[in-house]
């Protein structure tokens, strides 16, 4: 309890009335731990794209968005976190931590994000929520079988909620501290979500379908590709409008399985094309070989008219440009026409250091031989 002077002002408490107010600052407690089921498939998500979840503490109802691909303000290595406060009428003032925790379910110091100081959460949700954009890189998550266990991890909200409350100073206060086992019942009672007797599992239909493409049950096409064969269903291949209009024709849907040969396109390639057909997301893909697989899945996305498989490689070359890189991919972003990469690409050259050495690669070579429109193009930007 705090007490201090308040001045007078117009229609306020005179001195002569009183010279003190009392303040009452409570604070409740609450923490929640959420868990991340699937992470590997979040990965697909694109950059600024968020997971959002919904859970009661503290008395207030709280969101906290998981943005697997970083939130738009810092680089898409990074895994961020935002918590907001969910439908409520008023603004309210609250301390927050956010913590990764191990496979022990102890928080990693590391990775523990207390805000500084007490942060004013909007009722609206949409502003001034707690933002941590650089909550654990992605790959220090992969790498450690204590963050990570069983692609999930799980991630501990602890929020101190403060109100105060002024007094009226004609009033006589008398502040009879509630025995402490009420305290403990009643934030328990506030804090405890509503009592649920059926648990539903998250949507695992990319598991089966993912059953479906490596067990072969049920395939009606055999689809032949640089000397490999892969088992499929023509309905599930009809997400591709090419192979919808090649294998679901009238002449082909009444017959029985039958082999289509591929051509130009690689075996594994293919495979992780298929991958993403069937479960709506890409296979594990090492390190090393990661930017040449997201280059030429790009050019098989834009063959089949995969859009979205098309935008997540776009997405993920973008984190490998360089001055090495960048004139290779900006040729391939003009060839199947990726606006966002092709920006990408321009701006990074945009600085004279970067096009300097950019242009003393082969790479460079390659987009002037290809696409001697784009570099009319970075001409007019560069003079500009």
């Amino acid at each position: 309890m705090t007490i201090f002077s308040k001045p007078a002002a117009v229609g306020s408490i005179t001195p002569a009335e009183s010279a003190m107010v009392v303040r009452e600052v409570r604070e409740v407690d609450g923490s929640r731990v959420l868990t991340i089921d699937g992470y590997s498939r979040t990965k697909g998500l694109r950059y600024a794209e968020s997971i959002s979840h919904i859970f009661m503490a503290a008395g207030h109802r709280w969101c906290i968005r998981y943005y697997p691909n970083g939130d738009g303000s810092c680089d898409p290595k990074w895994i961020s976190m935002h918590l907001q406060l969910y439908q409520s009428y008023f603004d309210v003032k609250a301390r927050c931590t956010i913590s990764l925790l191990d496979s022990d379910g102890r928080p990693v110091p590391s990775c523990t994000h207390v805000s500084k100081g007490t942060h004013t959460f909007a009722a609206t949700g949409l502003y001034n929520a707690r933002a941590i954009a650089k909550f654990i890189k992605r790959k220090d998550l992969e790498k450690s079988a204590y963050y990570l266990c069983g692609d999930s991890f799980r991630v501990r909200c602890d929020i101190t909620v403060i109100t105060e409350t002024i007094v009226p100073p004609a009033m006589p206060v008398i502040v009879v501290p509630p025995p402490d086992n009420i305290i403990k019942e009643a934030k328990k009672d506030e804090d405890a979500p509503p009592e649920r007797f059926v648990i539903v599992p998250a949507p695992d239909m990319h598991r089966h379908l993912a059953h479906l493409l490596s067990s072969g049950e049920g395939a009606n096409v055999a689809l032949e590709v640089d000397g490999e064969t892969f088992k499929a269903h023509r309905s599930i291949l009809a997400r591709s409008p090419v192979f919808k209009a090649e294998l679901l024709s009238p002449m082909e849907e009444g017959t029985s399985t039958s082999c289509v040969s591929i051509k130009d396109i690689e075996a594994r390639i293919f495979k992780a094309m298929l991958h993403f057909i069937y479960t709506d997301s890409l296979p594990d893909i090492d390190e090393g070989e990661a930017m040449v697989m997201a280059q030429k899945l790009l050019a098989a996305a834009d063959r089949y008219g995969l859009e979205r498989l098309k935008l997540i490689c776009q997405d993920k070359l973008c984190n490998y440009v360089d001055t090495t890189s960048v004139g290779t991919i900006l040729a391939l972003a003009e060839q199947h026409r990726c606006d966002g990469l092709k920006k990408a690409c321009l701006k990074f050259l945009m600085s004279g250091s970067n096009l300097k050495a950019a242009i003393e690669t082969d790479g460079f070579d390659h987009l002037a031989n290809s696409c001697p429109s784009v570099l009319k193009e970075l001409l007019a930007k560069v003079v500009l």
